[in-house]
């Protein structure tokens, strides 16, 4: 998973992937599967299938659903549950931008979400340095 991750998003020098895990994005037209990436400066998705678009030229032109949400942009990981479904875990990300994002059908929701907050504190942790 490590080589997916590194083929399809900018890594900056030393940065570590902690955890990937095969997972859903909510999305208002419905759930993409995709793998979740958690690293030492990211939250990243990228999609199983690729989605089919024109191009300007009219040439059909596939490409995957990616999400990267930088940590120092996160301001809260939750866990939620469906009301009507207790079964159905999500997990969501909320940006200091307001956007929300999504993640369900995750194979550990536990352990997933033990790796997220883990990140969020040492990246909290460099920020309070980085400004002393």
């Amino acid at each position: 998973m490590e080589k997916i991750f590194k083929q399809n998003f900018n890594i900056r020098e030393g940065e570590k992937l902690f955890k990937a895990s095969q997972c859903y994005l909510s999305t208002t037209a419905g759930p993409i599967a995709g793998l979740l990436f958690i690293s030492t400066d990211k939250v990243a998705f990228y999609s199983e299938r690729a989605i089919k678009l024109s191009s300007p030229n009219r040439q059909p032109v596939r490409i995957h659903n990616k999400v990267v949400i930088l940590l120092v942009k996160i301001k809260r990981a939750n866990e939620s549950q469906n009301t009507k479904r207790p079964s159905w875990e999500y997990r969501e990300i909320e940006t200091v931008d307001n956007f929300d994002f999504w993640f369900m059908a995750l194979l550990n929701y536990r352990r997933t979400f033990k790796y997220l907050q883990g990140t969020l504190s040492i990246s909290a942790q460099y920020l309070q340095l980085d400004q002393k």
